[in-house]
């Protein structure tokens, strides 16, 4: 039986891919292992969203059949920067061609070359009537779209994904109950934008969550990032969805940077006041808001002036955490053909705002020692212990706990990464 093995990178929804792949190539009777070292064919599911990714990817490719193995590639990197991908591989399949998985190990054994990338504007995948091959955990990965409505100028992800197309309702709750009951307790809903779903078929976001949240059983659904530029469309019907206790009063609302002429350049669509009046009134309704934001610092024309906006904007809205990104050009972009700053002072922007966002996370987690809060335990985590999460997705050190399940917890400590605690009932 031949030996296969995934290697997932990036996002949740990329995730997701690497379980259908999984999915298909059992059902074909290919045996799964956890390790390249078993396996035969290696399949990379890649990401391109960074320089430092996609390189970090290309070395693991080229090190992969350095050792003899037989290497596919999938993902986003075959449609961003296919040249950095090693002429060795034995399939390059696109991220709307993931379903010709089996034909691409088939064409690897016979020694042929399967590539599945051009035209893939042209596929009408609908990937919720895959089957899926998922870990036996407590959450499960469920993608509501693929692509998105922006046009970001210095994203590639939409080079690879698309314009957007949201998957069916009925679609989406179907997966939904089939996960709870096979025994998942958390719902991770998916996409490159979850703000913008449904836009495309006349409905949105908010009434997908209606429509879950009224699904029999004990779950928390978590929401993915979703952009303000959308968000702000029907941002009170999201703040009333979001008001069921089966949604993790967690928001992660990237803005990128605190300059609008920045934003501008960025063709982000919205304006630093539009999305600082999304985090009040999300703060006012829920004052335990888990906030995440991501700023991106040494976008080309980003004078001190428009950084120190962005320093401000952070210490003021004061998130739970910040995805701190140096700016790297990525192929196809707009942003790319621009003068860039030079690397010494992104860097420096960087170690700033980081600084920045850690001591922000360390003085909002200490105001959480001492209080009894609602968690779901996760199982073992790196260090023999258990991780947990509480009902706004903060994530909290257990001595001992039971996977699967609900408890009440104590907070005895703080780090600004995380919490630490023990079950008091």
């Amino acid at each position: 039986m031949v030996k296969v093995h995934i290697e997932n990178y990036g996002c949740a929804r990329n995730r997701a891919d690497g379980e259908m792949m999984a999915a298909l190539l059992y059902l074909a009777g290919y045996k799964l292992v956890d390790a390249a070292d078993e396996a035969e064919i290696v399949i990379v599911n890649s990401c391109a969203v960074k320089d430092p990714t996609e390189r970090k990817i290309a070395r693991r490719i080229r090190e992969l059949l350095d050792r003899g193995k037989k290497v596919i590639v999938t993902g986003c990197l075959p449609h961003v920067n296919p040249e950095i991908i090693d002429e060795r591989v034995s399939a390059i399949l696109g991220v709307k061609s993931i379903d010709r998985i089996t034909q691409a190990v088939e064409y690897a054994l016979r020694g042929e070359k399967l590539i599945s990338v051009p035209d893939w504007r042209k596929r009408n995948l609908d990937k919720l009537d895959l089957p899926r091959l998922s870990p036996r955990g407590v959450h499960f990965i469920v993608p509501i779209a693929e692509g998105c409505l922006n046009a970001c100028t210095y994203c590639a992800t939409r080079l690879a994904r698309g314009v957007l197309k949201s998957y069916a309702p009925e679609k989406v709750v179907e997966w939904v109950k089939w996960a709870i009951r096979q025994g998942y307790k958390e719902i991770w809903l998916s996409a490159e934008d979850t703000g913008c779903y449904g836009f495309d078929i006349g409905t949105n976001l908010a009434k997908l969550l209606e429509e879950i949240t009224a699904i029999d059983g004990e779950f928390r659904v978590r929401v993915g990032m979703m952009n303000p530029n959308h968000v702000i469309k029907f941002l009170d019907e999201l703040i009333d969805a979001y008001k069921d206790e089966k949604v993790y009063k967690f928001l992660h609302l990237p803005v990128q940077s605190g300059d609008n002429d920045i934003l501008r350049r960025m063709g982000r669509n919205y304006t630093v006041e539009e999305f600082e009046e999304i985090v009040r009134t999300f703060k006012r309704e829920f004052p335990d808001l888990n906030l995440h934001t991501d700023i991106i610092v040494g976008f080309p024309g980003e004078t001190e002036e428009a950084f120190q906006r962005s320093v401000e904007l952070i210490k003021r809205i004061k998130p739970d955490k910040v995805n701190v990104s140096r700016y790297s050009p990525r192929p196809g972009t707009v942003a790319a053909k621009w003068k860039q700053l030079p690397g010494w002072l992104i860097k420096e922007r960087s170690r700033i705002m980081h600084r920045i966002r850690l001591q922000i996370s360390y003085e909002i987690n200490k105001k959480y020692i001492g209080r009894r809060l609602r968690v779901l335990i996760h199982g073992k985590g790196k260090k023999g212990n258990v991780d947990a999460v509480t009902m706004n997705y903060k994530h909290i050190i257990l001595p001992q706990g039971e996977k699967g399940k609900f408890a009440e917890v104590k907070v005895k400590g703080a780090t600004s990464t995380y919490l630490l605690g023990e079950i008091v009932s």
